[in-house]
């Protein structure tokens, strides 16, 4: 990856869509912008509305271009859900150069090789994710790029999703004038992003609780092992203070953002909030001890369901423990709660980036840490900021595809003369 690129992800949630416009300069990474909007037309993770999902992303793409003040036209989405699978693949090549040294064009097709599986009509590839490479035999190589050998496997794990899906997702990026540059799968990224190497060597959850859905992403031996989301999230919550307080869904929503506490026995008698209740003019007082004892049950209950689909999954012990982001684990008690229900350690994910020191940032943040690894050692398209259109072009810096292109010719036309 070359200095000074930009890169935007876009992370289409059940309660916001968010743009977050990230910076790599001299080997440094850092977040210069951030925009968010309501999501609108989503309903547990899947559009329901295309029309209304165009304008959140517009919205909050607005918001990241007036913050930072340059035009997004290319975005790299996350994507998550139910539809995904994982599935193990292998490819095999011969290695192309003379010399036999391992170049990017071995790297391209060998992941072309792995991708040549049978799919389901209905199934599309999203992502190959690469294990390792084995070069003549040698197994563990991460990147052999620069090695010598005759022969290149590649051990994958081939992402997939729904067409329906896939093409939906797409299609509102768009109709909100963007460009989809890549898709990239939020499990992988954010895990990436949250967990240490050795966490995710010795068999970690990353849990990742939404407004509308929870996805559990296992990872072992350094690599993402499985993948699964649960219908269920911070939505519920909201549901069950409006139907316990007798209030409106929008009302109940800001209170529990404001007095919310996962834990009765954290929660303050003496904090005290009043609402509106439908069908009555009058607003009734509660405390936070009463928001609480609706909060714990619904929250002790989704990471009982969490508990059990990992069990399902296969996983009886998950010794690296759990990692939890997404905005409904930033509410208090929710980290204590979490502990309790699964029996093991548990800890938050918070992005170490000013401004974004957030759960419900990991995902964003996660796919463009995915984008950086994915590409790092290759040429990444930037978006041009205000300064970067005005900066003079006497002296331009030469990109690497620039220099490789001029040496081959130039020796194209010295070896006609030999």
């Amino acid at each position: 990856m070359s200095n000074n690129d930009i890169i935007v992800s876009l992370d289409i949630g059940t309660s916001k869509v968010r743009a977050i416009i990230g910076e790599v300069n001299n080997g440094t990474f850092n977040i210069i912008g951030v925009g968010s909007a309501d999501s609108e037309g989503i309903r547990k993770g899947a559009i329901v509305d295309v029309d209304q999902t165009v304008q959140s992303i517009r919205s909050a793409v607005e918001h990241a271009e007036r913050m930072v003040g340059i035009q997004i036209s290319e975005v790299y989405v996350g994507i998550s859900g139910s539809h995904i699978g994982l599935q193990p693949s292998r490819g095999v090549v011969t290695v192309s150069n003379e010399d036999r040294e391992i170049g990017e064009d071995d790297l391209d097709r060998v992941t072309k090789a792995a991708e040549v599986i049978a799919l389901p009509p209905e199934r599309e590839i999203i992502d190959v994710v690469a294990k390792q490479f084995v070069v003549d035999g040698l197994e563990g190589i991460q990147d052999p790029r620069g090695m010598i050998g005759s022969r290149l496997e590649v051990e994958a794990t081939i992402v997939t999703g729904a067409k329906t899906a896939i093409h939906n997702l797409l299609r509102c990026v768009e109709k909100a004038d963007l460009k989809a540059k890549e898709l990239v799968l939020i499990s992988l990224g954010a895990g990436q992003l949250a967990l240490t190497k050795d966490e995710k060597t010795m068999r970690t959850a990353m849990l990742d609780i939404g407004a509308g859905q929870a996805t559990i992403s296992v990872f072992e031996n350094g690599h993402l092992a499985a993948v699964s989301t649960l219908p269920i999230g911070g939505e519920y919550v909201t549901n069950d203070i409006a139907y316990g307080l007798r209030t409106v869904t929008d009302q109940a929503e800001k209170v529990k953002l404001k007095y919310g506490c996962a834990m009765m026995a954290d929660a303050a008698a003496d904090v005290v909030f009043k609402v509106n209740r439908i069908g009555s003019s009058v607003e009734k007082e509660y405390t936070q001890e009463d928001l609480a004892a609706i909060i714990e049950p619904r929250v002790q209950e989704i990471f009982q369901l969490i508990h059990q689909e990992i069990h399902r999954m296969g996983y009886r012990d998950i010794s690296g423990g759990y990692v939890l982001s997404g905005g409904t684990v930033a509410m208090p008690g929710v980290l204590q709660v979490a502990q309790s229900e699964l029996a093991a350690s548990v800890r938050l994910s918070v992005p170490d980036y000013i401004g974004v020191r957030d759960p419900a940032f990991a995902s964003g943040i996660g796919i463009l840490h995915s984008v950086i690894r994915k590409n790092r050692g290759r040429g990444v398209n930037t978006v041009p900021s205000k300064k970067a259109v005005n900066r003079p072009q006497s002296s331009p810096k030469p990109e690497t595809g620039e220099k490789t292109g001029f040496l081959e010719k130039l020796k194209n036309m010295f070896s006609e003369f030999i």
